[in-house]
C-alpha cells in the first residue's frame, strides 16, 4: 500500500483528526482513513449509511468509523474514480 495524497481530512467530534488518503494498492488506487495517523481498515470507498444521520450519508472505518456527507464522500469517490481511470488509460495505450 502506497500513499500517494491526502483528498479529505476533518477533524471529528472527539477531537480527532481524520485524513481520507488516496493510496495505490497493487496497481489499484483505493481510499484508505487514517485517524491522527493512524491506518484504520475498512472499505476501499465510502460506504452507504443505512438510514442516514442527519447530515451524514456516508461513512468510511472500522472501529472507529468516520461519517461522511454526500459532498465528502463524492469529493472521495471522484478523486479515486479519476486516478483509475488514468491508469486504465494508460495502460491500454
Amino acid at each position: 500500500m502506497l500513499y500517494r495524497r491526502t483528498i479529505l481530512s476533518k477533524i471529528l467530534s472527539n477531537g480527532l483528526k481524520a485524513d481520507f488518503a488516496l493510496i495505490s494498492d497493487e496497481g489499484e488506487f483505493k481510499a484508505a482513513l487514517y485517524v491522527n495517523g493512524r491506518f484504520i481498515p475498512g472499505p476501499a470507498l465510502p460506504e452507504k449509511l443505512d438510514p442516514p444521520s442527519d447530515d451524514l450519508t456516508h461513512w468510511m472505518g472500522n472501529k472507529p468509523g468516520v461519517g461522511l456527507s454526500t459532498e465528502e464522500a463524492e469529493k472521495i469517490i471522484n478523486a479515486v474514480t479519476i486516478e483509475n481511470s488514468v491508469v486504465k488509460h494508460r495502460r491500454e495505450l
